[in-house]
């Protein structure tokens, strides 16, 4: 017991000094951020507890280092005077603030070799924070509204897209922002009119094409594509998406025979036992020993398989409406076959399994018609083109340009 006790210590102390060791490694290569991070982790669990007085002198040495250094790199970026570093100013202080209200919480921190109380010097960064939020509001807006006026291509709406969805979260209600990301994701999609070809010699029912071509049902979330399966007068359409179908057969109605014989033993009454000498054989009480009678039960089972197969055949292939050049093209394929089976016997029917007699409750059913049978080969369809629709990737690169 006493030996237990003393590995589940010595076990304790070493994945403590094990934290320890990686918190000063963290401070030793600049990493104070994560230093930072695991010691208030440890202290917040419990800050009194002896065997985390390492962190207390470690967290003191990695909010003093870091501070410097983030101050440091906020003077170096506000003399470089470029508006790209506003960013970089703003999240640095942002981070500091940040530091601070995660230590206040632990104070004081106690640190009894020394008889003292861990010393952070803190600072009040909300000035610091809304000057830097308000230049970096101003560069996001201009910069986000030159891309939108000068874009050369559907990346510089999305661009300005994720400007302005940023700067409507650091500073929401900012101008008129949420007008200018509606039009920026406007501008920034990608148009794609779908088309439904039929090359083949049957008809494609109805409400299966109706429900291909509803592309809510495909559950799909793209930000930057948009599909319309009715093309719409005001918009110009930067790809065309066909579903062509180009072979549909449908195989022959077949019901196929198949004939099992089954045999089985079954109990027939009971008998009396007899020893070798022709009497009867008694148990200790005195009563005749009885022996279950078997016999042979023989049963020609007959299955009955009905069998019908449809295939369905095509591709799906993107266009590019200003090239008229073909993007990409996804084979499509689906079958289905409709089966069913029942059966009847002649004989004893319990010489059979039950999986068997199972089929005798069976009778032949009406062959699904060819309307019927492309319906339901086209439902796999469904679950193929949603992935080629996943799949399919635009370059948001290419260059505007008139028609």
């Amino acid at each position: 017991m006493k030996k237990a006790l003393l590995l589940i210590t010595v076990s304790i102390v070493m994945i403590a000094c094990g934290g320890v060791k990686k918190t000063q490694k963290a401070i030793n290569t600049g990493d104070y951020y994560n230093a930072m991070n695991q010691a208030i982790t440890n202290l917040a669990n419990n800050k009194a507890k002896k065997s985390n007085q390492p962190y207390i002198i470690l967290l003191e040495e990695a909010f003093k280092k870091n501070t410097k250094r983030e101050l440091d790199q906020i003077n170096f970026l506000a003399d470089d005077e470029n508006p790209a570093n506003y960013e970089a100013i703003y999240n640095s202080y942002a981070n500091l603030r940040s530091i601070q209200e995660r230590i206040k919480p632990l104070l004081p921190l106690r640190i009894y070799d020394e008889n003292r109380d861990a010393r952070f010097s803190f600072k009040n960064y909300q000035n610091d924070i809304i000057d830097s939020k308000d230049d970096l509001s101003e560069y996001l807006y201009d910069n986000a509204s030159d891309l939108i006026q000068n874009a050369t291509s559907k990346y510089d709406y999305r661009k300005a897209y994720a400007d302005f969805t940023y700067l409507e979260e650091i500073n929401p209600g900012y101008d008129d922002v949420k007008l200018k990301i509606e039009e920026a994701h406007q501008k920034g999609l990608d148009f794609v009119l779908v088309n439904m070809i039929n090359e083949t010699d049957k008809i494609i029912p109805t409400r299966l094409e109706d429900e291909l071509l509803n592309f809510n049902t495909y559950g799909l979330n793209d930000l930057w594509t948009s599909y319309h399966t009715n093309a719409i007068g005001t918009i110009e359409y930067d790809y065309e998406m066909q579903v062509a179908f180009r072979g549909i057969s449908i195989s022959p109605e077949r019901i196929n025979e198949k004939q099992i014989i089954k045999e089985r033993q079954i109990k027939d009454g009971y008998k009396y036992l007899y020893d070798k000498d022709g009497a009867i054989v008694k148990d200790s009480l005195g009563k005749k020993i009885k022996v279950d009678k078997f016999k042979t039960v023989r049963c020609d089972f007959y299955q009955f398989t009905q069998q019908k197969s449809a295939q369905l055949t095509g591709n799906v292939s993107y266009i590019d409406l200003r090239t008229k050049q073909q993007v990409n093209t996804y084979p499509l394929a689906s079958t289905f076959i409709f089966e069913h089976a029942y059966a009847n016997y002649d004989g004893d029917k319990r010489a059979l399994d039950n999986d068997l007699v199972a089929l005798l409750d069976l009778a032949e059913v009406p062959f699904p018609n060819t309307e019927e049978m492309i319906y339901d080969a086209g439902e796999d369809l469904k679950a193929r083109i949603k992935n080629i629709i996943a799949r399919q990737k635009f370059d948001p690169n290419r260059n505007l340009m008139s028609r």
